[in-house]
């Protein structure tokens, strides 16, 4: 084919019909065999032969058509079926079979519901299987002493050559874009060269390419050869013989053969890990013929051969890591959360450049520039971090033809053709770019790759004629960037992310620091004031308090003096609370528990030893805030006071309290075994009459619904039993562990 798509020439639409037309081409239906060879097609169930090819009637018996494989291949098929996994891709070698005057290598191939045997010339004096495996073990150890991949490829080109025989064998190695190289050449005096020259991408079509993968070897003896079609014809043009060996080869690709004046060809597919990494490719200028151990053979150098080059490409894709890792670690090293732009450049500028193999570096941050030299000029970096912003470059980018992707490059290209750049994001993104410098490159085509594509669309596609050297300078293009830099780029930027977010943190954290510091100074502050106002206010209660217990003492009215003990004991109550709150550091929560312990204590000394010996308590943990706190104490201090007044006729006598907590509500249970009825007919007559309600149960029932809450008067049996219940949060939703974050 002529049609050629290169990195330095865009594809004419002429081209790509030929491309296109080509890679459509049915080569694995070719209907026909080399006539070298014998083809047998059996039904796979009956194994009845019900086609063939080649000239079997003089060869194999006249009477082939109708009668079985394994009578015809003198083998057990079945046995040899049941043994084997015949799939796509495969081959089962039956041995050798009698035609009628030569010995057939037979070899058998599935091809949907058929059962394909190829028979093949053997050679009269077979080199022994014990022979072949010495070689095969010579050349491997050729092949692991070798120094590099270079290296390998020669002694490679020097074995092929040697076991096959060929006057000139070349490793063929595939090109990112689909073209072919040759990396290394062994060949006969008299053969012209092609080593170093470049064949293009639809020298070797797609499905051509495909084939290779599946059928690792191709020979065709005699470019010059007569197809012999499959028979009958009808139903068996269209078999599928993409595992033959024998099979027809395009006629394109023969004349191919023929315009380099080649008259024999075998090609050997060399796959790494289940991709076409290149060819053996065996020229021979006169009809040459392999037999089938030799092919064989020729299969397991090219799988020794594809294992070595994995191991080189692996080690040096090590090495290059490792390399990298080092010098990533290296400038880092050097860098920490405290490093300013200026000084980030100034310490690792060169050591970023030459960690990727770049001639220039730079580093940009809003309006700041820093390069090294040898890179365009700021004006031209500054289009570029627009052009990759505006194209919505969110990581990494790389390109080694900057020019093409973008067009003012062009001007700059002896600096910048080859682009790899960071994106590292923030409030003010932050560009990494490193340059690589045009390279002139010269490339040897076998022939000139854009010449006389046929301009009729349909025109039949002919090869072209010409394999004489012919050079094509390419320009605007650099050293590509690797997939171990891209990767390594990829790691870095991670890296220098985490770097900038760690300085940002830091940063963070000094404002904090301060506006810690600030606030701690103003808590202080407001501690001193609250101690000072805390101070004044437990004077002015105990001076309160103790005025109320002066105007008790001397009042000769019993029933004044009662009530202004009680109101003593309700300002001993708020005392306590304002004590508990501001003796902690938290003043938004209280433990209920500890806060109504210290207030019974608190009314034991006042009420006097008779009655502190007849209080019990039974109280558990509660939070509530402090305003809720300074509500029960009240409602409790009443409480307790109606038990001293009415449940004993003024005696002493047992009174039970206890507190606990059921999910989002507290419980406050005070108890009594005094005259429990009566007090209870008194309580609901004054329900029923509101207006003549006392003043201590009209200040309970309005604390308790300033909690939310419910009160209930019941029967101790004996006694009165009151339970008050009410959320520990307030209306507000916010819960005293709230309150005191």
């Amino acid at each position: 084919m002529t049609a050629q798509i290169s990195d330095a020439t865009e594809a004419t639409p002429d081209m790509q019909v030929a491309l296109n037309a080509c890679d459509r081409e049915p080569i694995h239906v070719p209907g026909s065999i080399q006539p070298h060879g014998l083809l047998l097609v059996a039904d796979a169930s009956s194994l009845e032969v019900v086609a063939g090819a080649g000239d079997i009637e003089t060869r194999l018996t006249p009477d082939w058509l109708g009668r079985s494989l394994p009578d015809l291949v003198g083998a057990d098929v079945t046995a040899a079926l049941a043994a084997t996994d015949l799939g796509p891709g495969g081959g089962l070698s039956l041995g050798a079979t009698n035609g009628l005057s030569e010995r057939l290598d037979v070899t058998l191939h599935r091809s949907g519901t058929y059962l394909v045997a190829e028979l093949e010339p053997a050679t009269e004096k077979p080199i022994s299987a014990a022979a072949m495996l010495a070689r095969l073990d010579v050349w491997n150890g050729f092949f692991e002493r070798s120094t590099d991949l270079q290296n390998l490829c020669e002694r490679a080109a020097t074995a092929f050559r040697d076991l096959t025989g060929f006057a000139r064998v070349m490793i063929y190695r595939f090109l990112d874009d689909g073209a072919g190289e040759v990396v290394a050449e062994d060949r006969a005096e008299g053969q012209s060269a092609f080593l170093n020259h470049h064949f293009p991408a639809s020298d070797i079509p797609r499905q051509a390419r495909a084939l290779y993968v599946r059928n690792r070897i191709r020979v065709i003896p005699d470019v010059s050869y007569l197809p012999q079609p499959i028979r009958p014809g009808e139903g068996f043009a269209t078999i599928d013989l993409s595992d033959v060996g024998l099979r027809s080869v395009s006629p394109i690709h023969v004349q191919y053969l023929k315009n380099m004046e080649v008259n024999a060809s075998a090609s050997v597919s060399i796959v790494k890990d289940g991709v076409l990494w290149g060819l053996v490719a065996c020229h021979h200028d006169q009809s040459r013929f392999i037999p089938f151990e030799t092919r064989a053979a020729a299969q397991a150098l090219a799988a020794s051969l594809s294992r070595q080059i994995k191991a080189r490409e692996d080690a040096e894709i090590y090495r290059e890591r490792l390399r990298l890792r080092t010098g990533q670690d290296q400038i880092l090293s050097e860098l920490d959360a405290d490093t300013t732009f200026d000084a980030l450049f100034h310490s690792t500028g060169e050591d970023m450049r030459r960690l990727f193999g770049a001639d220039g570096f730079a580093l940009v941050r809003g309006p700041d520039i820093r390069q090294t030299e040898r890179t365009p000029s700021a004006t031209d970096i500054r289009r570029i971090v627009r052009w990759l912003t505006d194209r919505g470059m969110a990581e990494t980018f790389s390109t080694y033809r900057l020019p093409t992707d973008f067009a003012l490059a062009e001007t700059f290209a002896d600096r910048a053709s080859g682009l790899l750049a960071l994106r590292i994001s923030g409030d003010e993104p932050e560009f990494y770019l490193w340059f690589r410098a045009e390279k002139i490159a010269v490339i040897n085509w076998a022939g000139n790759p854009h010449k006389a594509v046929a301009h009729d669309r349909n025109a039949i596609l002919t090869p072209r004629t010409s394999f004489e050297n012919w050079s094509e300078t390419v320009r605007g293009q650099s050293r590509p960037w690797t997939l171990v830099e891209i990767e390594a780029a990829n790691r870095l930027r991670r890296a220098l992310l985490d770097l900038r977010q760690n300085r940002q943190l830091r940063v963070l954290n000094r404002r904090l620091t301060t506006l810690v510091a600030e606030k701690e100074a103003l808590l202080g502050e407001k501690d001193y004031l609250i101690k000072e106002v805390n101070h004044r206010v437990q004077n002015s209660l105990q001076l309160v308090s103790a005025f109320l217990g002066l105007q008790g003492r001397q009042a000769n009215d019993p029933v004044v003096s009662n009530h202004l003990k009680e109101a003593q004991r309700r300002l001993s109550a708020v005392a306590l609370v304002h004590r508990r709150l501001y003796r902690n550091d938290s003043v938004g929560a209280v433990d209920l528990s500890r806060y109504l312990e210290e207030l019974v204590e608190d009314m034991k000394s006042t009420m006097g030893e008779e009655w502190a010996a007849q209080m019990r308590l039974d109280i558990s943990p509660v939070l509530v805030s402090a305003d809720r706190a300074v509500t029960v104490g009240l409602i409790l201090t009443e409480l307790v006071i109606n038990a001293s007044k009415y449940a004993y006729d003024g005696a002493a006598g047992p009174i039970a309290i206890s507190l606990d907590q059921y999910r989002n509500q507290f419980r406050l249970v005070v108890a009594d075994q005094g005259k429990g009825s009566t007090r209870l007919e008194k309580m609901e007559l004054d329900e029923s009459r509101s207006a003549g309600r006392g003043f201590g149960t009209q200040m309970i029932r309005a604390m308790v619904d300033r909690l939310s809450g419910t009160i209930d008067y019941g029967s101790n049996d004996p006694g009165m039993r009151v339970v008050v219940m009410a959320p520990t949060e307030s209306a507000d939703g916010l819960s005293a562990a709230d309150n005191e974050v």
